[in-house]
Formats: C-alpha cells, structure tokens, sequence
C-alpha cells in the first residue's frame, strides 16, 4: 500500500505546518551533531549573517512539485550546487519571511503575489557561514520563470512524491578538514541534491510524517 505522503494534497500541507513559526532570531540555528569534526562544528556555528529560502511547492491541476534551481557556476560560495532559491538578509528586508520572497522574485521571477507562506523549518547553519532559514510556500506559477542568469544557471522541478519517497534518499560522504562526513542527497536526472538543500528536505517530510 503506498505511504500517504505519497498523495499528500496542498490542504494537508497547511494543516501540518500550521503549528510552525518564524523565528523569532533567525541566528539560532540547530547545533550540529557533536560526532562532526570541531573545525566543522566551528564553522557552523559562529560569526553567522541570516539568511532565507523559499521552499516553492508549485500546485498543479493534478500534481504537486518542488522549484530548485542550479546555481551559477561563477558565484563565489556554492557555485554549480542545487539549492532553493535564496540567499542573504538584507538591511531593508522587515523580516526573514521577506527575505525568501524577494529573493525568489529576484533570482527566477516568482511574484510574491502568488505565494501562499504556509510554515518555516528551524534555521540551518551552513560551511560559508549564513544561518538559512526556510520558508515554505505553496506558489502558483501564473507565467513563465524570470531567471537571473548572474545567480541561476537553471531551475527545474521535482515531483513532490519523489522527495517524501525515503527510498529516494541516498547515503553518501563528503570530506571536510581531512574528515569523512556522513551526508545524505537525492539523485533526480541529472541533478544532485546534496548538502543543506538535502537536509532541509529532510526535515520538510519529517514535519509532513507527524501524526502518520
């Protein structure tokens, strides 16, 4: 019998997400697990400037999909890697919730009008220093994507049952500071999903299993 995140609808989506809450400090990310190397666990943890993504999960007539872009292969942290699209608060921004909207118009276009924010993930701590929070939204894509082709190489979409699917959820390592790291990633096509955007996926369909 298929799991029933599987065929998890847009209603269910709000219901499980409506005991979550933006943070009120967008700095206080989730400590690492202490069997991490110290160098790692450092660089984790201090001197970290907020920031936000917007988990996008496009509604279509009959299917639920992710939006992830692939990253410009020129930027400076993270270049060619798949991630949600994001990136650093700005002075201007009233809150980190606005964050992930404006840069998710400014990186492919989505029109905030046509977002519904139906919950946020505790903030995650990453190796370049930004404590991300995400934001998850239900959007409607009324027109076509707008890419910014100075952040985005591409954007593309992930059936959502393929994500909630654990069987899709692969185990491999990374080296950091000589030391072997444990980390988990999705394999879609020809994208990688690695890194903070796998453990961020992670802990959206640990949210979405409660109460299962």
């Amino acid at each position: 019998m298929p799991h029933p995140l599987l065929n998890i609808t847009a209603t269910e989506i709000r219901q499980r997400f409506a005991g979550t809450s933006m943070p009120e400090d967008p700095l206080d990310v989730v400590i690492p697990p202490p069997r991490w190397p110290t160098a790692l666990q450092e660089k984790l943890t201090s001197n970290l400037m907020a920031a936000a993504v917007l988990i996008p999960i496009i509604k279509r007539e009959e299917s639920l999909s992710v939006l992830l872009t692939e990253r410009s292969p020129d930027l400076k942290h993270h270049a060619g890697q798949i991630s949600f699209p994001g990136g650093r608060m700005d002075p201007q921004d009233r809150d980190i919730r606005a964050t992930a909207l404006r840069e998710a118009q400014e990186e492919v276009g989505i029109d905030p009008a046509n977002v519904e924010i139906v919950g946020y993930l505790d903030p995650n701590p990453t190796v370049t220093g930004y404590a991300v929070t995400p934001v998850v939204a239900l959007v409607e894509l009324r027109q076509g994507l707008t890419i910014d082709p100075l952040e985005v190489k591409s954007a593309f979409e992930v059936p959502l049952p393929f994500l909630l699917d654990e069987g899709n959820q692969e185990l491999s390592q990374r080296e950091f500071a000589g030391v072997t790291v444990p980390i988990a990633e999705f394999n879609y096509g020809q994208y990688c999903i690695w890194g903070a955007t796998a453990g961020m996926l992670i802990e959206f369909r640990k949210i979405l299993m409660k109460n299962q």
